[in-house]
């Protein structure tokens, strides 16, 4: 009786086998891609092989139409996931970075460093003189190149007053309080790094960062200006091929573009007074943040993002967005998402964040 027992599960199991289509698993690539520099050729891979939830895709299309987004990309480790274009954007319009050029900015201060051009602990007047600024020569010495990249200089801050926040004229420089003492951000203090930069290098700064980062990772834009602001403007990809670099620790394919040591320093907290500001980069997971208008806040500064990411952010909410640890870049550029006032870090970070996670977890 046994014996015909054994016999019908095994022709049961014989069977059901024969009759079951097995679901062939799709490996996920972990290997870190680079798009060439020379070819607008890049690598894609699909939501469904990353096992991301593809029915909350279109919720997260009609927010960013909604909420005024041009440019969406999602990299993860360096491939294309997501590429959208809305409101009559394209693959090859360009679109301000406004103050996310910040960190592009502050990623080829390290460079310069790195080629001894420059050292962010000397004073800023080693680099533009004595009386770039209308303080007393005691309190002019206090500043470094540092405290322009960390928003401490202590100079007088005026968010109200277009004009006067970004004017870089000595008598626009004034003394508020001692540098290091007190974190302002401020876009005059700022446009000063990209004068170091040019004096210190001997080179106009645009053409230093072209030379040294943006052709380097294959991106490239362009410069205008308003009152004293320099302005750079990119198409999307342009911005996720910086956003790749900034994944990867300032290496591009093998090629060291700016050192790890620098590149950690400026992507963690460099000063007491707001935890979440690096050199001119955003830090989330933070247990408070100074924002644009100096308010002081509790918690983090995108409650519903990684905890590890860091970002580069300009007005009109344009956002770099890179998290280590879940290996992914995600770029947003358009007009203004219309929530705060917010120079850089807005209330549309944590509603965007909200889709995302939707899809991505």
């Amino acid at each position: 009786m046994k014996k015909y027992i054994f016999l019908f599960v095994v022709t049961l199991l014989i069977s059901c086998s024969s009759e079951t289509e097995v679901t062939p698993i799709i490996p996920i690539d972990e290997t870190a891609y680079f798009p060439s520099n020379n070819t607008t050729t890049w690598e894609t891979t699909t939501a469904t092989s990353l096992n991301w939830n593809t029915n909350n895709l279109d919720n997260l299309y009609d927010f960013l139409e909604e909420k005024n987004t041009k440019g969406f990309i999602i990299l993860k480790n360096g491939r294309i996931v997501v590429e959208k274009y809305f409101n009559g954007h394209s693959q090859t319009a360009t679109n301000p970075w406004y103050s996310a050029v910040k960190s592009l900015t502050a990623t080829a201060v390290g460079i310069a460093q790195e080629e001894n051009l420059l050292d962010i602990n000397s004073k800023t007047s080693d680099y533009l003189g004595n009386n770039w600024s209308s303080l007393p020569q005691e309190k002019e010495d206090l500043i470094t190149v540092e405290h322009h990249l960390t928003m401490t200089t202590g100079l007088v801050n005026n968010p109200n007053n277009l004009v006067a926040w970004t004017c870089t004229a000595p008598d626009c420089m004034n003394y508020n309080s001692d540098a290091g003492t007190t974190w302002a951000y401020h876009q005059g203090a700022f446009s000063q790094v990209q004068k170091i930069l040019s004096e210190a290098t001997g080179t106009d700064f645009k053409t230093y960062i072209k030379n040294n980062i943006l052709d380097k990772i294959g991106a490239s834009g362009n410069w205008s200006s308003v009152f004293d602001v320099n302005i750079f403007s990119s198409n999307t990809r342009s911005m996720a091929r910086f956003g790749l670099l900034s994944l990867n620790k300032g290496t591009w394919n093998n090629e060291e573009v700016v050192c790890e040591s620098y590149f950690n320093e400026m992507t963690n907290t460099s000063q007491n007074l707001n935890k979440s500001y690096g050199y001119l980069w955003w830090l989330n997971g933070k247990d408070g943040f100074i924002a644009t208008d100096s308010s002081t806040n509790t918690g983090e500064i995108i409650p519903d993002a990684p905890a590890d990411m860091f970002a580069a952010l300009g007005a009109n909410d344009q956002k770099i967005y890179v998290v280590p640890s879940k290996n992914i870049v995600v770029i947003r550029c358009g007009d203004s998402a219309g929530n705060t006032n917010q120079l850089a870090n807005s209330s549309f970070d944590n509603e965007l964040w909200q889709k995302i996670n939707a899809v991505i977890n």
